[in-house]
Formats: C-alpha cells, sequence, structure tokens
C-alpha cells in the first residue's frame, strides 16, 4: 500500500512522517489548515514545516471539518494516519468547543466518509496520546496497584505535589503505564483523544479497514514549533534561553513525563502501516524513561551553555498530572521495536537545530495570563 493520506500532515510529526515516506517511495496527500498558532501568519513562506513539504507531495489547504476536502483528499489513497487534531492539554480547558470540534466531530466525519463512499483506504493509523490516562500507574507502599484521580486543590496549595497513599499518607509510588491501564484523562484534550482512538477502533473493523491507534508520549525534535506556547517544555523553556528570561518550573520540578525522538516516532508510525501485525492494535509509543521537568531544564541549559537562571515556583495547573511513562512490552513483542534515541542523544541533536533558527519571540507569558484568568494556574 504505497498511497497514504495524512490529516494534519503540514504539523510537526506529520512532515517528519511524510519526507521519510517520500524517501521510501509512497505517494503523500497532506490535508492541513496551517493553523497561525503552529505556522505563523504567512504560513506559505515562512513556515519551516509546510515548506519542507510543499512541493513534495498532493497538498491540500483545508480543515478535515469540510467534507469536501476530506472527500478530496481520501482519493484513491488505501492508508490515512490521522494526525490533524488541535493539541494542548491546558488550552483545551478553555477553547472546549474548538478541541471537541475538531478532534471528536473531525474524526466522526472521517468516519462517515469512509462507512458511505466507496474508497480504497485499507488501513486507519491514529494518533492518540498518552493524556488519555491521565495521571499513570502507581503503587501503594504495601504493593497494591492504584491509579490515583486528580490531586487535591488542598494539597498542593501546600506544596504537597506528591501523590499519597490515603493509609499511610505516604508517596505513592510510580510505575511503567501499560495499554491496559485505567482510562481517566484530567483534560478535554485526553477526551478528545480518548474518543478519536475508540471512533476508529470501533468503525473501521465494520467497514473491512485495519485500525492502528499510537498512544504518543510527549514528542520531541528538530521541527518543532518555537512560537507555539501549548506545543511542550523543551520548545518554550528553549524560547525563554534564547529571548535571555529566566525559566519559571511548576511545582517542586519532580514532576516528570516520557520524552521519545521524533525519528523514532516517525519509525513506529511507519511500521504500523507496513506491519499487519499491528493491526487491531492499541500502542504505548515512548522511551520508558521518565525525565523530571528540572532535568529538562538543566539539560536544556548545558546544551545551550547559559546560566539562565531556573525558578523553582510551586505553581500548579489544575489537572495537570505528576507522572507517566509508558510500558514498552506490547511494542516490542508485536512490532519488536526499541526506541533508537536516549533523552541526552535526541535533546542534543533539538538544542543544535534550534541553534540554527531565528530566535522567535516568547508568547509564553501570555499563555500563563490566559490560563490565570481562566482560574487554571495557581
Amino acid at each position: 500500500m504505497k498511497k497514504v493520506l495524512i490529516t494534519g500532515g503540514a504539523g510537526f510529526i506529520g512532515t517528519h512522517l511524510a519526507l521519510r515516506l517520500l524517501e521510501k517511495n509512497y505517494d503523500v496527500t497532506v490535508i492541513d489548515n496551517l493553523s497561525p498558532q503552529i505556522h505563523g501568519t504567512h504560513p506559505e513562506s515562512t513556515s519551516p514545516l509546510y515548506t519542507s513539504i510543499k512541493n513534495k507531495v498532493h497538498f491540500i489547504n483545508d480543515t478535515i471539518l469540510s467534507k469536501t476536502a476530506l472527500l478530496k483528499a481520501i482519493g484513491d489513497n488505501q492508508v490515512i494516519v490521522h494526525l490533524a487534531a488541535e493539541t494542548g492539554t491546558g488550552q483545551s480547558m478553555y477553547q472546549i468547543f474548538d478541541y471537541v470540534n475538531t478532534n471528536s466531530n473531525g474524526t466522526a466525519l472521517l468516519l462517515d466518509i469512509l462507512a458511505n463512499e466507496k474508497t480504497s483506504v485499507k488501513k486507519v493509523v491514529v494518533a492518540s496520546s498518552r493524556a488519555i490516562y491521565g495521571e499513570g500507574k502507581y503503587q501503594t507502599p504495601n504493593g497494591l496497584v492504584m491509579y490515583p484521580a486528580n490531586r487535591q486543590k488542598e494539597n498542593l496549595d501546600q506544596g504537597i505535589f506528591d501523590l499519597l497513599d490515603e493509609q499511610t499518607k505516604m508517596p505513592l509510588q510510580v510505575m511503567a503505564t501499560d495499554e491496559n491501564s485505567l482510562i481517566h484523562p484530567s483534560s478535554v484534550y485526553g477526551i478528545t483523544k480518548y474518543v478519536q482512538e475508540k471512533l476508529i477502533s470501533t468503525v473501521c473493523p465494520t467497514l473491512g479497514i485495519a485500525p492502528v491507534v499510537f498512544r504518543y508520549q510527549n514528542v520531541y525534535g528538530p521541527g518543532q514549533s518555537l512560537q507555539n506556547p501549548y506545543t511542550g517544555i523543551l520548545s518554550i523553556f528553549s524560547t525563554l534561553i534564547r529571548n535571555k528570561k529566566s525559566i519559571n518550573i511548576f511545582e517542586d520540578g519532580k514532576e516528570s513525563r516520557d520524552f521519545v525522538y521524533i525519528d523514532d516516532v516517525v519509525s513506529v508510525t511507519i511500521a504500523g502501516i507496513e506491519n499487519d501485525a499491528a493491526n487491531g492494535h492499541i500502542f504505548n509509543v515512548g522511551t520508558g524513561v521518565p525525565t523530571t521537568v528540572l532535568s529538562v531544564a538543566q539539560q536544556l541549559c548545558q546544551n545551550f551553555n547559559t546560566d539562565t537562571p531556573i525558578h523553582i515556583s510551586g505553581n500548579y495547573r489544575l489537572g495537570d498530572i505528576r507522572h507517566n511513562f509508558a510500558d514498552l512490552s506490547k511494542l516490542k513483542d508485536i512490532l519488536h521495536f526499541t526506541p533508537q534515541f536516549s533523552f541526552s542523544q535526541g535533546l542534543k541533536n533539538f538544542t543544535n537545530w534550534v541553534k540554527e533558527q531565528e530566535v522567535q519571540k516568547s508568547t509564553y507569558e501570555q499563555s500563563i495570563q490566559e490560563m490565570k484568568q481562566k482560574g487554571l494556574l495557581k
């Protein structure tokens, strides 16, 4: 199957995927609305992501909420990689309609077309997210596995950021999150990503189309938007450093995430396209290694050779999780895939790329004010 449609294919993951598929002689179609938040106000000339693919793929500049545009995009493609989505856990808590409309309704429209029109589609690969899990998997001091609910505001106000065992009041021990872990998203974004994967997993088999679900952890690497304040802490911190501004770290800096390098994400996504063993399965995609936010800031400063002040503020964002990192057993067992890039290797590649880019104006402070005004940031 050599004809692939990538929805949201002018984004960070989509462009890297498209370029790799072109190297493998795939025929690639992309539909993307070139959102200003990601691509700026003049994407045709200034967006590095879009310009990297615009003369190499069949490009449709439109939204996935347009049935006419989606029909055109689907064409005679045999595989759809569904990446189109509004992203950002914090922003999703006050742009609720936009997130639900694009992520849930856009996916519903895509499936409605596949169910009611004659197409050549044989497989749909969807980008889900670790956000569907909310807090990760934990163990109590006496060995009981549990999936804690959101942390209590009263504890956070007192600087108690760890999740505590109700009986002993001792911190819970974080464990790797596997695909059978409890689904309890703590953001609208997480809810919509779960809706996306459930719609595709439920509808596609009834149409004779193979579904493949990838739950990506925190994806990073060269090409990541440096102007989008909702794109992740690596870009946010890098832009702050280059603007000679201090880094404000929430909570106590010990909160952790699983950062997975873009090349590994592209490789595993292509494995999902090409390997029938992936059909009908859900996979976590990460490194299986947690990295604290404080460590991220310190390593960035080291790579940029700067003494940028790092301020651990104790601020917190309502709905933020404490820890989550992936159990990759299923990915290794079925697709025989192991990530090739450690965080230190990937971060070096990322910072070397950032140094070659123009310094972007930091809009992080504006996003912080938005969250404060909405009562989400304390």
